[in-house]
């Protein structure tokens, strides 16, 4: 039986552990909360290159719903809610929150939709659109990324959100077409198989251009008769697209 010295401090541990779980989010909430803010003052800056003066209010919804802190590594718990990308390791980053909101925004995703990502990374755009989609088909070519995304996403309840290990510049042709693919790594070239399996009507929003390089965010919509169309969006930094060419 423990004694009353011993219950006195554990009882004092728990209600510190407990003090600092609240501290911690309220960081969450009131970081999360500046970070929208930055988001709403970028697309404003932005409304130029991107054609609007603010994003699809089902799209900043959920980005306010879902929990960036989730998805980086303890030791950038700190910095879940900055507006900056984050690295997440094996050379990787998780993305800028502004520009997951402008690609979530740009690939005009409805609940019905079948939507097609390469390049999970630590899950967090992949749960972003689970929100908005019916299914979510994400490819992540770093074995030890994926099978860490695929539990963090299953634990946290994100059902329509399928992980395949492999090479994403080839797609995932078992479950296309797919209404949107999302690109999440810059490639040299927006890759033929990723345009084949996208449906007429359909959209893919990918960064093209070299690592270390200027490199534009690029929307490509595939019309009704087959045929493909660019528009270059904005400049933006993103870590190269990695397996065969």
């Amino acid at each position: 039986m423990a004694t009353p010295t011993v219950r006195v401090v554990a009882a004092a541990l728990l209600l510190a552990m407990t003090e600092a779980q609240v501290v911690a989010a309220e960081d969450f909430a009131s970081g999360h909360r500046r970070m929208m803010e930055e988001i709403t003052a970028l697309v404003r800056e932005t409304r130029t290159e991107i054609g609007k003066p603010a994003l699809d209010e089902r799209v900043m919804a959920v980005m306010r719903k879902v929990p960036r802190h989730e998805f980086v590594p303890a030791s950038q718990l700190a910095n879940a809610y900055q507006n900056r990308p984050l690295p997440i390791g094996h050379g990787q980053t998780i993305s800028q929150p502004y520009i997951v909101a402008l690609m979530t925004d740009l690939a005009r995703v409805e609940p019905g939709h079948k939507v097609l990502e390469v390049g999970t990374g630590s899950g967090y755009q992949a749960a972003v659109m689970a929100h908005l989609a019916r299914a979510v088909y994400t490819i992540e070519i770093v074995e030890p990324l994926g099978l860490q995304a695929r539990q963090r996403l299953q634990k946290l309840g994100y059902d329509n959100v399928q992980v395949r290990l492999s090479d994403g510049y080839h797609g995932w042709e078992e479950h296309a077409p797919y209404d949107a693919i999302l690109v999440t790594a810059a490639a040299s070239h927006i890759p033929p198989p990723l345009i084949r399996q996208l449906k007429a009507g359909g959209r893919m929003v990918i960064p093209v251009g070299a690592a270390f390089m200027v490199q534009q965010l690029m929307l490509v919509e595939k019309n009704r008769d087959g045929t493909v169309s660019t528009r270059q969006i904005l400049p933006v930094a993103f870590v190269p697209l990695t397996g065969q060419r």
